[in-house]
């Protein structure tokens, strides 16, 4: 496709930010059908289909570097594909996205769903401001700003990710000034965290288990009303990158490193050149890198990070939050949509249609 120099805006991400947004709550709104049903793939699919439609209105040239579906087959909007009218001159945006992170629990009516968008500007000296991390899951270790600043103070790293879990627990209760059984940790409830579990409770600190959606959850510790201070366990990649892209708006960190899930996996990232980054820690600047960075996302159903979609009558309310790594500045967006009058553009058939 032919393009014209791309035009000049200081900060162009200021100027797009809250269309992000509204692709977001497009998404969660979308979903309201399907809550409860049963049906994650086609709850998957309606979020997919507002967020698309919404990018079809967006005069971007964004390319998807982070997609999501293709782990489970179900729909998805997946890495390569373009988002906005890609019109000549238009802004350039490498795009990560999770139309629905947590569709068991949406298919459940279970709490702890988001929709998720983080896009990157170009920026001079960043190549891959986005890392598509190869691996299908990450060992994860998040922590918030006051821990960060704890050991920027001390200059020592009192918090890492291969750190017996004792000791994480207590570095990071010294640098909150917490006891240790007062330090709330949140973790995906699955069998290979079964030894973490139990190390956690060992210790004394207090558990919150949640069935799926880590995104929300290893951005939590970041947040300050979360009452959540520490994520660990293993979770998908695709959302490592998600959630460190939020994570650097709000001034926390994340330590990660790939982890195979077998010898043929592990076999066949040695074989595709992958070997010297297995061992790597990679930080949320190594996976979400620059400034020229947005994130934003929109409650499903109620998490850590977000309240879910609210409805009273003819009126939906959604909360929403959006932020930028250069400023660190975070909106929480509460915004009420009257369904009378409410559209949302489906890419399906290219019309707008009531929720």
């Amino acid at each position: 496709m032919l393009r014209l120099p791309r035009q000049s805006y200081h900060d162009i991400e200021r100027i797009i930010e809250f269309d992000f947004v509204r692709a977001t709550e497009a998404a969660a709104l979308n979903t309201l059908a399907w809550v409860g049903r049963g049906d994650k793939e086609a709850a998957d699919a309606a979020a997919c289909d507002a967020m698309r439609g919404m990018f079809d209105l967006m005069n971007i040239c964004g390319e998807v570097v982070i997609g999501e579906g293709i782990k489970d087959n179900a729909p998805g909007i997946f890495k390569g594909e373009h988002l906005g009218t890609w019109m000549p001159g238009t802004p350039q945006f490498d795009i990560a996205l999770d139309p629905i992170d947590g569709t068991t629990n949406i298919s459940k009516g279970s709490p702890n769903s988001i929709t998720c968008i983080a896009a990157a500007s170009p920026e001079e000296g960043v190549k891959c401001a986005l890392r598509d991390v190869p691996s299908f899951y990450m060992m994860k270790l998040s922590y918030g700003p006051r821990v960060v600043h704890a050991m920027q103070i001390s200059g020592i790293e009192t918090v890492k990710l291969m750190s017996p879990v004792e000791e994480t627990l207590l570095a990071v209760a010294d640098a909150l000034k917490k006891r240790v059984q007062d330090v709330v940790v949140m973790m995906l409830d699955r069998p290979r965290h079964k030894e973490i579990v139990a190390e956690v409770r060992r210790v004394g600190a207090s558990l919150r288990m949640i069935g799926d959606g880590d995104i929300a959850a290893a951005m939590a510790p970041s947040i300050p009303d979360s009452n959540i201070d520490l994520y660990l366990g293993i979770g998908g990649s695709p959302e490592a990158v998600l959630a460190a892209a939020g994570i650097k708006c709000i001034g926390g960190d994340m330590q990660c490193m790939m982890w195979p899930r077998d010898e043929k996996e592990r076999d066949q990232l040695v074989a595709d050149g992958h070997e010297a980054d297995l061992g790597r820690v990679f930080y949320a600047d190594d996976l979400a890198k620059g400034e020229n960075i947005v994130f934003c996302a929109t409650g499903i159903s109620d998490s850590a990070l977000l309240r879910g979609v609210r409805t009273n009558g003819p009126n939906a309310t959604t909360y929403s939050m959006l932020m930028r790594a250069k400023s660190r500045t975070v909106r929480f967006i509460r915004a009420l949509h009257n369904l009378q009058t409410k559209t949302i553009r489906l890419r399906s058939d290219n019309r707008e249609h009531a929720i």
